[in-house]
């Protein structure tokens, strides 16, 4: 089964409905929900997503679209090893750098999935755009 990383942006395209991309992100999690694929993301994303999004959703129904995902994506904690090796890396946004070490922790990811792919430029593995991944899937 493939390996899929999914950055921030994509979760919350989902949960916010951010038309065009949303409909990228529905089918990505409609096919995870249908074991197409297993998702995962940082635990790092869930709370920003949460973050971001409490201005604009109401706090229990948020929080219950979140615990929903947690059915289809799974949660690599970003812990203290994993910081320490963000702020060593030479990659120069640190959020970045702790997305693509989370991935790097699951053995033979396939790709992340971002629609800031010239953030990723020094991945060690693939990077796809949504509308990409789609196609690929």
């Amino acid at each position: 089964m493939k390996k899929i990383f999914v950055d921030t942006n994509i979760i919350i395209d989902l949960i916010a409905d951010r038309r065009p991309f949303s409909k990228f992100a529905i089918e990505i999690f409609t096919k995870a929900e249908n074991k197409k694929f297993k998702l995962y993301t940082s635990s790092h994303s869930i709370a920003t997503t949460h973050y971001l999004l409490k201005k604009y959703i109401e706090e229990k129904e948020l929080r219950n679209v979140l615990y929903s995902l947690l059915d289809f994506i799974q949660i690599i904690p970003v812990d203290l090893e994993l910081i320490k090796k963000g702020l060593k890396s030479k990659h120069k946004d640190f959020v970045d750098a702790i997305q693509m070490l989370c991935s790097y922790s699951i053995e033979k990811m396939d790709c992340i999935v971002t629609r800031n792919i010239k953030d990723f430029r020094d991945c060690e593995i693939p990077v796809l755009s949504p509308d990409e991944l789609v196609k690929k899937i």
